[in-house]
C-alpha cells in the first residue's frame, strides 16, 4: 500500500518509515522539515534504505492545495504533523491554531476530495480530557492515582480543552471523527498518552522522557514543573506503531472510532519521583534537577483505559518501562556528540 505520513521526517513518523520500508510499502513523507532532528531522521532513512527509497515533499499542512495535490493516489494517510508544545500555544495561539485545527482541517479535506479515499490515522492527545478536576486523585508517597479509575481513562471521559493546544488538538480530534460520520472517511482517532522511543530529538516542552535522558546524559539542566509525582503512562514507539498497523488492518471495523492509546496501567511512572531512581540507576549517578511553577492544565495523573485498543484492535503494549527507558538511554549514549551541538 502507499502510505503518506505527515510529519514524516519526526520522530513517530521516521520511526514508522522506516517500519513501513522494510516491509516493501510505499511511503510519501509530507513534512516542513522545520524540526532540528528532521534532516537527521532523513539521513538516516535515506542511509539505510536507500536515497530513493520513500518519496519527499517538503511541504506545509496550512498549504491546503499542495496536501491536495500530494494526497491523490494513496491508500492510507497518517496525519502526525503537529505543533506539540503546550508552552508555545500560550505563548503563540494562532500559530497553533492554524498547523493543529486548520491544518488537520487541510488533511481531512484532501482525504475527502481525492479520487481513492484513503483511511485516515490522526495522532491526537490526552489533553484533550483536560485537567479532568472533577476526576478524584489520591497523593501517595512518590506518585498520585485515581481513587476510582483502575483501568485508567477512557474514552467516554467527557472532554474538556484546556489551553490553545488542547483547544487547537480537540478540534482535529472532532473533525477526523465526523468526517467518518458525515462524509464516510475512514477515519481513527488515537488519543495518545507519552510516546517516547529513539530517533526523538527531545527538547524540554516536547517529549518529556526523552528530554530528562537526553539531558541526564549531556549534562543540561532539569526542571521539574509541579512536584514531580504526576504520573503518566508511558508507551514505546514501537507498540504505538503496532496500534497503527492494527488499525490499518481493520480499518473498515474500526472506521470513526476513537481509541486511548497508551501504556495502560502497568506501565505507570511518576514523571520525576519513580522516574530519577530508573535513570539514575541506568547511569550510574545521581541527577540534579530545580523545581518550577505547575503549568497551565497539567494532569496529575493520566493513565490511558487500553481495553477498548485490545478488544477492537487485538492490541495490548509489548516494551516495559524499564526495557524501553534502557533502550532510549543506549540510543542517546550512542548519539550524545550530536545532542551536545544542540
Amino acid at each position: 500500500m502507499h502510505y503518506f505520513i505527515t510529519g514524516g521526517a519526526g520522530f513517530i513518523g521516521a520511526n514508522y518509515t522506516a517500519r513501513l520500508l522494510q516491509r516493501g510499502e510505499r511511503v510519501t513523507i509530507y513534512d516542513n522539515l522545520s524540526r532540528a532532528g528532521a534532516a537527521r531522521n532523513l539521513a538516516w532513512l535515506r542511509e539505510r534504505f536507500g536515497a530513493d527509497a520513500f518519496r519527499l515533499v517538503e511541504g506545509d499542512v496550512r498549504d491546503a492545495a499542495l496536501l491536495a495535490e500530494s494526497v491523490r493516489g494513496v491508500d492510507v494517510v497518517v496525519h502526525l504533523a503537529a505543533q506539540v508544545a503546550v508552552t508555545t500555544s500560550v505563548q503563540e495561539p494562532r500559530l497553533d491554531f492554524e498547523i493543529n485545527a486548520l491544518g488537520t482541517f487541510n488533511v481531512l479535506e484532501a482525504a475527502r476530495l481525492a479520487p481513492h479515499t484513503p483511511v485516515v490515522l490522526y495522532a491526537s492527545t490526552n489533553k484533550v480530557y483536560g485537567g479532568m478536576e472533577d476526576v478524584a486523585v489520591v497523593e501517595e508517597e512518590t506518585r498520585y492515582r485515581y481513587a476510582d479509575l483502575p483501568h485508567g481513562v477512557p474514552e467516554t471521559q467527557p472532554l474538556d480543552f484546556h489551553s490553545p493546544y488542547g483547544c487547537s488538538k480537540g478540534a482535529g480530534d472532532q473533525y477526523v471523527r465526523d468526517y467518518a460520520r458525515i462524509y464516510g472517511v475512514p477515519t481513527v482517532v488515537f488519543r495518545q498518552s507519552c510516546i517516547y522511543g529513539t530517533r526523538q530529538w527531545g527538547i524540554e516542552d516536547q517529549g518529556w522522557v526523552a528530554w530528562f535522558v537526553i539531558a541526564a546524559v549531556t549534562g543540561k539542566p532539569i526542571t521539574i514543573y509541579g512536584d514531580g509525582k504526576q504520573v503518566r503512562d508511558v508507551l514505546f514507539v514501537d507498540d504505538l506503531l503496532d496500534a497503527y498497523d492494527a488499525a490499518v488492518a481493520r480499518r473498515e471495523a474500526v472506521a470513526g472510532e476513537v481509541f486511548n492509546i497508551g501504556g495502560g496501567p502497568v506501565n505507570t511512572i511518576s514523571i520525576w519521583r519513580e522516574f530519577a531512581p530508573l535513570l539514575e540507576r541506568l547511569l550510574g549517578r545521581k541527577i540534579p534537577v530545580r523545581y518550577g511553577d505547575w503549568r497551565p492544565g497539567d494532569q496529575k495523573v493520566f493513565v490511558s483505559d487500553i481495553r477498548k485498543a485490545a478488544r477492537e484492535l487485538g492490541w495490548q503494549p509489548k516494551v516495559g518501562v524499564e526495557e524501553g527507558v534502557a533502550r532510549l538511554v543506549a540510543w542517546v549514549q550512542e548519539h550524545r556528540a550530536l545532542f551536545e551541538e544542540v
